[in-house]
């Protein structure tokens, strides 16, 4: 058996940050674990800080249940220095290496509009970006 695994983003919005990954990926709100009907029911078993409130987290899921989950949740800290780990972005289709290329710029630049930040290109393979609170991923095209 394999173990599922889930995502986990420190941050300090998010819901902005849930809104650029749902964007990015296709993601959609993960619906609060049976038997409660919203996350605040949910949130509200494990007897948590007055200040803490259910916008202080986001759960994302894959529709087609096949990508791991995105747990998104607000921390005090900033983020200071370079990711350890990373999300790939791949972009699917076939084609020549200039089409490959046109596809990871086009997609790059719909991530810029949703909010996010290209650090820099590696011509013709990858480039690298950043979300909204500066956590690196990368953008390149899918395995033939």
């Amino acid at each position: 058996m394999t173990a599922r695994i889930d995502l986990t983003f420190d941050c300090t919005d998010a819901k902005l940050l849930a809104e650029f990954w749902k964007t990015a990926l296709g993601y959609v709100d993960e619906p609060p674990p049976a038997p409660f009907r919203t996350r605040e029911e949910w949130l509200a078993q494990f007897d948590l800080p007055e200040d803490d409130s259910a916008d202080d987290g986001a759960w994302l899921c894959d529709p087609d249940g096949i990508g791991p989950r995105l747990s998104i949740l607000k921390v005090p800290e900033r983020k200071t220095a370079k990711n350890r780990l990373h999300i790939d972005i791949r972009v699917p289709g076939h084609g020549t290496p200039d089409e490959r290329w046109a596809r990871i710029r086009a997609e790059s630049e719909r991530l810029i509009r949703a909010g996010g930040n290209a650090l820099e290109e590696f011509d013709g393979h990858h480039i690298l970006m950043a979300d909204p609170e500066g956590n690196e991923f990368c953008v390149g095209a899918a395995s033939s």
